[in-house]
């Protein structure tokens, strides 16, 4: 027998072995920017959404046995093309069956149209909260347990005029989340009676932030809300504005707020605060136990989102009997919300022979997750302020 002939042999029997070990594997895509203006947020995030995947499997109770498996693509946040790319591959080449993901708006909206509605499979994003995204066409395919930034705004504003702050000058990172949440928050702020004096967008990737900075100062206003990435362009206004004295005293929503922000800047952005979703629930106490040993922070921004949007999938899939979108997908909503018995993160197992057994379950998770049609979370927000050079809560809304 010739190399040839045994490497075509060695490969048909590796092709069957695998086909043997998959049919009882249900794949998950982990459809994340692991590269680009979030990456600092999404390493613990992942890790987040297959803690779920991981208690699932080891249970031995999903769909009478079956091993579940994480199965990562990198979105990378801001290039369409190139999450479509990665979600196309996790499809057609590697068979999964859902995707937490994807991290960032646009590319949320991408994936969706191009790909995930036209192969009708399920997306759950844990952090896409552009408010485009509640209208989107999904044939009920997409889901969220990040709150939409219709809601962002309207909490950014109640903390500014908690905190007395009257008149604020706004930059935003060019693309669908900058926009949409800079366009919610200014009209929820001036509908309250605050003053936005001057509204720039700022390009991600650039080296010079100083003429963006310059004009938003010329403008005034007592503070600067950064509505970017914290990784890119709204890390670069930061320290434009710092270096110019423009500026001192930030407003951070969401994809501004992590330690890699706080370990940058430290005290030199003391005082500054923001928003971000995030509950004082039991389940989010229970995250923060369940991630001591695993290597990173359950209460990290956007974790205990992509934990529950894992959740969500597999229960649903539970509840369908089947890990068939179209047979699962309108089981989301069923397990997410009341009647049923009350699940916490690391109570799978518990959820799971509930929903073997024909019961019901209201899975509460890490973020108190209750669904509001169509597919979106109602949402809470911690916030946090930089003390000592790091983000602490101070409140939750």
């Amino acid at each position: 027998m010739n190399q040839l002939n045994k490497r075509i042999i060695a490969a048909a029997a590796l092709a069957a072995i695998s086909a043997t070990a998959t049919a009882d594997e249900v794949r998950i895509g982990m459809l994340q920017g692991f590269t680009g203006p979030t990456e600092s947020l999404v390493a613990p995030m992942a890790m987040g959404g297959e803690l779920a995947i991981r208690e699932a499997s080891d249970s031995g109770l999903f769909l009478g046995g079956k091993t579940v498996v994480s199965v990562r693509g990198d979105s990378t946040c801001i290039d369409a093309a190139a999450a479509t790319a990665a979600a196309e591959r996790l499809i057609t080449s590697e068979g999964v069956a859902a995707i937490n993901g994807a991290t960032c708006s646009g590319a949320t909206t991408a994936v969706l149209n191009n790909v995930a509605v036209a192969n009708g499979v399920v997306m759950v994003s844990p952090s896409a909260t552009s408010p485009a995204l509640s209208t989107i066409e999904d044939n009920g395919l997409f889901f969220r347990t990040a709150p939409s930034d219709a809601r962002q705004g309207e909490i950014m504003t109640k903390v500014l005029n908690n905190r007395g702050v009257k008149s604020v000058a706004v930059t935003y990172t060019n693309n669908d989340y900058g926009k949409g949440l800079a366009d919610a928050f200014q009209a929820a702020y001036e509908a309250s009676g605050g003053s936005v004096t001057a509204v720039a967008a700022h390009e991600d990737g650039k080296a010079d932030y100083s003429a963006e900075v310059g004009a938003l100062a010329a403008a005034g206003g007592e503070l600067l809300v950064v509505a970017g990435y914290i990784d890119q362009g709204g890390k670069g206004m930061i320290q434009a504005s710092l270096d110019s004295g423009a500026f001192d005293l930030f407003m951070l929503p969401d994809g501004m707020v992590g330690d890699a922000l706080a370990d940058h800047f430290g005290d030199s952005i003391e005082g500054s605060f923001g928003t971000v979703p995030g509950t004082d629930s039991p389940g989010a106490a229970m995250m923060g136990e369940l991630t001591k040993d695993q290597g990173f922070n359950g209460t990290d921004p956007y974790v205990p989102e992509a934990y529950d949007a894992s959740a969500l999938i597999l229960l649903a899939m539970q509840s369908a009997g089947s890990s068939n979108s179209a047979d699962f997908k309108g089981h989301i909503e069923k397990v997410a919300n009341a009647p049923g018995e009350e699940i916490l993160p690391g109570e799978l197992a518990k959820a799971l022979k509930i929903l073997a057994d024909g019961g019901d379950v209201d899975y509460v998770g890490g973020t108190a997750v209750e669904l509001i049609g169509p597919g979106e979370a109602a949402g809470n927000y911690r916030e946090v302020e930089i003390k000592g050079g790091k983000f602490e809560t101070v409140t939750y809304h």
